[in-house]
């Protein structure tokens, strides 16, 4: 791991959805105070430990100003003085705040709170349209491309990058795109779901796809760990392994030719902080106050945001059936609820219901002098939470699904030690879907939905005798996790992934492919003059279907390939291992302009030309009355399969088959063909639920070859061997090439591609593009779990379309996260918007300095 010179420190640069400070404009000054929430992370950042250079990449979150306008813009200088504020009050961190100003700043938060927050916490939004979505979703896509930005701003080699939840889900992939070496960590504060309802997100390939740029992916706990390597293995068709570790199982997902680690690590609190502050005189005075207030009764603590997950409706519903169960408690306890609004719409009804059941216990078992539930709809600040956690003689926590329940570790630590007050050991109900609940698990473990079994917990915790009490508190305390001991463990993890990466740096095996760079491969498409794509078909362009015959072209693709052949600057070739008749038929009739390669590279179409070539008519096809009868032996054994008799190759398709019978017939004539294939200068190709046999001098990289070293524009030549011509010159060859494959057959292609690379990387050392390459572009499509030379991957056919869509202007920028360059509003850098933006910032700008002067007169 490479040092930082000037402090001898490692670095780690902390991605966070949002700085731990609010900013606010003051006339000419700004304000910034500390934000409420995120108390275990916030402490995290500033409890880093010696040895390391903290940098922490935020979100300035809504930038708000004292007169209750919100700033649309900021100069320069307004920036600098306002990050000049942040830096101030951020003691030995160090902050890059992240710009991102509009008139309705939530917009960035739209995607994560509406649609990702819900699904981790298993409920589902009602069905749409969809249209809402896609620009929260834009939105996202640059919110993520804004923080790369940044990071790129203040990374060096070496440094650990630790990306934090779900607002940063496309980070670690954009990272890879940048800094393909980088050690890249991110860890998911909250829940994950099971893929059962992970995969109703419409972008959830993207998502995982983000997630997978990272080295090391942890969770709060096991189970969620699990769920996400299921979502990985059933949504990109990784591979996964699994071995029992110190902390738990960990896994480690093979994916587009890396390792990801996937572990668990429960999130601490800053337990010596927490005693510090929580035992003060200020402290003991409201604790004493409280006492008084509710004298000679139990007190039970909450407190819990005010949503649908939290509990807070079935927390009351348990405390009314503890009511009705056990009258004799009547008039002896009192239920101190502390509930934090959420100002989200959805949780609107949670407040009605909640504030019904209030009403309901409080008319029935209150009185004018006295009601038993004391419902706070508020914030609260610090110090009458730590008197209400010391207070109290129970705290019960059934939230109905979260990552980690820091209210129940600050409870137990609060409760470990003794005070003159009597405020040691008291016990605690823990809903098991809390996180904490796999931590704690001396806990009065309990169902939320169960309202009868949550309120006999009640009954019980409150008739424990002293000495109980007192062996449930030291059971609970040693097992409360600290935030420093988190932290250590966390990076002390990040070391030894370096290890190993730099002990298999040498190793192809570790080559990870990352996703394609769409942005940035759009700016090179723009800037072309001579530009080449190279297309498989089955699998690439359209889905795999079981009928061979049914995968014909959909509309949209008709619709972007026409608008591809249309610029003349392009020229487009389908490279498949179909026939002639059907590529004819399907895409050369309809568009004369397309190039067609079919068998394999067997037969060539140059673009507008309808004469097919026989590449392979020199070479004797003989062999296949002999491959034919073996392979007629085995559709006769495997009901559902058959053979399709190309011109010069053989292909046995068993995709209809019995899945089981399939697999053991394709296994065992795979066997018999590679046994004859040598002697007849055959190859035995493995496809997608296919076998194939073709001459050996016959594949896809031949007629990549040709047509990549010919004269871009030009007619292609008819001989059956392609020679380089040596003296062709690099202005006379492509500047731009995609090639997108999905199939074992296609690596031919990509591997023909990065050979052309290398010998124009010495042929022409002098011709590379502004982003130091040659524009060549091997991208594969298809499952994580494949192994590939490809430069880079999608996911699926739906990806190809959008990508090709991007090109030629029918699909959003934002659509796909990439290498962009954006303004502090989130418009792309020189566009028209942005430059809109600045010339409206300069107005405003002056409107406001103008303002200020008239202020002070």
């Amino acid at each position: 791991m490479t040092k930082d010179t000037s402090t001898g420190a490692r670095r780690v640069i902390n991605c966070v959805a949002q700085l731990p400070f609010r900013t606010q404009a003051r006339g000419a000054d700004w304000q910034v105070e500390p934000t409420a929430g995120n108390s275990a992370l916030h402490a995290s950042l500033a409890r880093l430990g010696d040895g390391w250079e903290q940098h922490v990449v935020g979100w300035t979150g809504e930038v708000g100003s004292a007169d209750g306008e919100a700033p649309q813009y900021m100069t320069a200088d307004e920036r600098a003085a306002a990050a000049g504020r942040l830096q101030e009050r951020a003691g030995g961190l160090q902050l890059h705040p992240v710009w991102l100003l509009r008139k309705d700043q939530a917009r960035w938060r739209a995607y994560a709170e509406n649609v990702l927050w819900p699904a981790l916490h298993y409920i589902l939004n009602p069905p749409s349209d969809g249209q809402q979505e896609n620009t929260w979703w834009y939105d996202y896509v640059r919110f993520n491309e804004a923080y790369a930005m940044k990071v790129a701003q203040v990374y060096r080699p070496g440094d650990v990058v630790w990306v934090h939840d779900y607002q940063l889900m496309l980070l670690p992939q954009l990272l890879r795109m940048r800094f393909g070496d980088a050690l890249i960590g991110y860890f998911h504060h909250s829940p994950w779901p099971s893929n059962e309802y992970f995969r109703c997100l419409p972008k959830r390939k993207e998502l995982l796809d983000g997630l997978l740029g990272a080295d090391r992916v942890c969770f709060q706990n096991e189970g969620f760990a699990r769920h996400f390597v299921s979502s990985c293995k059933r949504l990109l068709g990784a591979d996964a392994s699994e071995e029992k570790g110190a902390a738990g199982t960990v896994y480690r997902i093979s994916a587009y030719g890396g390792d990801v680690l996937v572990d668990c690590l429960p999130l601490g609190v800053d337990t010596k902080q927490l005693l510090e502050e929580a035992f003060t005189e200020d402290v003991d005075a409201k604790v004493q106050e409280i006492r008084r207030a509710y004298e000679g009764k139990h007190i039970i603590v909450g407190r819990d945001r005010l949503d649908a997950v939290r509990g807070v409706v079935q927390k009351l519903q348990a405390f009314e059936m503890f009511l009705t169960m056990y009258p004799e408690w009547k008039d002896k306890v009192v239920l101190i609820q502390v509930s934090s609004p959420t100002g989200m719409e959805r949780d609107h009804r949670v407040e009605v219901q909640a504030n019904e059941l209030v009403n309901s216990i409080n008319a029935q078992f209150g009185d004018l002098n006295f009601n038993p539930v004391q419902h706070y709809h508020m914030r609260i600040p610090k110090n009458v939470y730590y008197s209400l956690l010391r207070a109290a003689d129970l705290c019960v926590v059934t939230s109905v699904r979260d990552g980690m329940s820091t209210t129940a570790l600050e409870y137990v630590t609060v409760k470990s030690r003794s005070s003159s007050l009597s405020c040691y050991a008291s016990p605690l109900v823990l809903s098991e879907f809390s996180g904490s609940s796999t931590i704690l698990q001396d806990a009065m473990i309990v169902n939320p939905w169960d309202s009868v079994a949550v309120a006999k917990a009640i009954k019980k915790a409150l008739s424990l005798s002293e000495e109980q009490k007192g062996k449930l508190e030291r059971a609970l305390w040693q097992h409360v996790p600290t935030v420093q001991d988190w932290t250590s463990k966390f990076l002390e993890g990040m070391l030894k992934l370096q290890d190993q990466k730099d002990a298999a740096e040498h190793k192809p095996s570790t080559k990870v492919t990352p996703a394609l760079n769409r942005p940035l491969l759009l700016q090179n498409y723009q800037k072309a003059q001579r530009r080449l794509f190279l297309f498989d078909y089955d699998g690439t362009l359209t889905p795999i279907v079981q009928d061979p015959a049914a995968a014909i072209p959909s509309a949209r693709l008709l619709s972007i390939l026409r608008k591809l052949v249309s610029d003349p600057k392009n020229q487009i070739w389908i490279i498949s291992g179909r026939d002639q008749k059907f590529l004819s038929r399907w895409l050369g009739d309809r568009m004369p302009q397309l190039g067609l390669s079919a068998e394999h590279g067997c037969f060539m179409k140059d673009v507008s030309n309808s004469e097919w070539i026989n590449l392979a008519s020199k070479f004797d096809m003989s062999w296949q009355i002999k491959v034919a009868d073996i392979m007629e032996k085995y559709t006769e054994k495997t009901p559902g399969s058959f053979i399709e008799r190309k011109k010069v190759a053989l292909t046995w398709h068993y995709r209809r088959a019995d899945p089981e019978l399939a697999e053991y017939s394709a296994a065992e004539l795979k066997k018999e063909l590679e046994a004859i294939a040598g002697g007849l200068d055959l190859e035995v190709m493995e496809g997608k639920a296919n076998l194939e046999v073709r001459p050996k001098f016959v594949n896809k990289g031949e007629i990549v070859k040709r047509l990549v070293w010919h004269p871009h524009g030009s007619n292609q030549t008819t001989e059956d061997e392609f020679k380089i011509d040596e003296n062709v010159s690099k202005d006379k060859l492509p500047d731009f090439l995609l090639c997108l494959g999905d199939d074992f057959t296609d690596e031919d292609m990509f591997r023909q591609l990065n050979e052309i690379e290398h010998k124009w990387a010495e042929k022409f050392p002098n011709d590379r593009n502004e982003w130091g390459h040659y524009g060549i572009y091997p991208c594969t499509v298809g499952p994580a779990s494949k192994k590939t030379v490809a430069k880079n991957h999608l996911t699926e056919p739906q990806q190809v379309l959008d990508t090709l869509g991007l090109l030629v202007g029918d699909v959003s920028l934002f659509q796909s996260a990439g290498t962009v360059d954006l303004d502090d509003r989130g418009h792309l850098k020189n566009s028209e918007s942005s430059m809109k933006s600045e010339r409206a910032g300069a107005a405003y700008a002056m409107k406001r300095s103008s303002s200020y002067k008239t202020d002070r007169n």
